[in-house]
């Protein structure tokens, strides 16, 4: 009898594990309803209410939920999300067993209103580098939070809670925070 000896291939190489990870954020994406919209000329974006808006509570609710599991390779527990109706904050946290992201959306009632207060995170928050091609302004912070301006709603994907590497295949929580961004965006569409 002949025994046949199993053998692993190489280690998948930094470029593999970038492309399979924008290969399960294609698929998140074309699952969602696909790529953003945003306020045109003669439109105007609603302004921040007494209840969050639809664009704010699909962060955390079941479609989303299933994107990030689809695009992070792993399975989350989302808290129960809260709203601040002084503040116009709409927030949730996505648990794993080894770490965990909040999502935040706050809600602007003007353009002023809404590039000032990107602003003020940047201000607060530092920036390491902008990103381009998420909403209407996207920057990553030094703790390599990912904030994201769009209409009159800004999001910020908080990552300091998760390891060093994270997800399937294993990605650097700064990958991560773009991916979560990336996703969120490609599901918001309207006001």
């Amino acid at each position: 009898m002949t025994r046949h000896r199993r053998t692993r291939g190489p280690a998948p190489t930094p470029t593999a594990l970038l492309a399979a990870t924008l290969v399960a954020v294609a698929l998140a994406l074309a699952a969602c309803g696909g790529g953003t919209t945003s306020a045109t000329a003669g439109t105007t974006p609603l302004p921040a209410g007494p209840t969050p808006s639809k664009i704010a509570t699909m962060v955390c609710g079941h479609e989303a939920v299933s994107q990030m599991n689809s695009a992070l390779g792993e399975d989350a527990t989302v808290s129960t999300p809260t709203w601040s109706a002084k503040t116009h904050v709409y927030s949730c946290t996505y648990g794993y067993p080894t770490g965990s992201f909040t999502l935040t959306v706050k809600e602007l009632s003007s353009w002023p209103a809404t590039k000032a207060y990107v602003a003020a995170l940047e201000a607060s928050m530092g920036k390491s580098r902008d990103l381009y091609g998420l909403g209407q302004a996207a920057f990553q912070a030094d703790d390599n939070a990912v904030v994201v301006r769009k209409d009159w709603k800004v999001l910020t994907v908080d990552v300091t809670g998760l390891p060093a590497q994270f997800g399937v295949p294993p990605t650097s929580s700064r990958a991560v925070a773009v991916t979560v961004a990336d996703v969120i965006l490609g599901c918001w569409e309207g006001d």
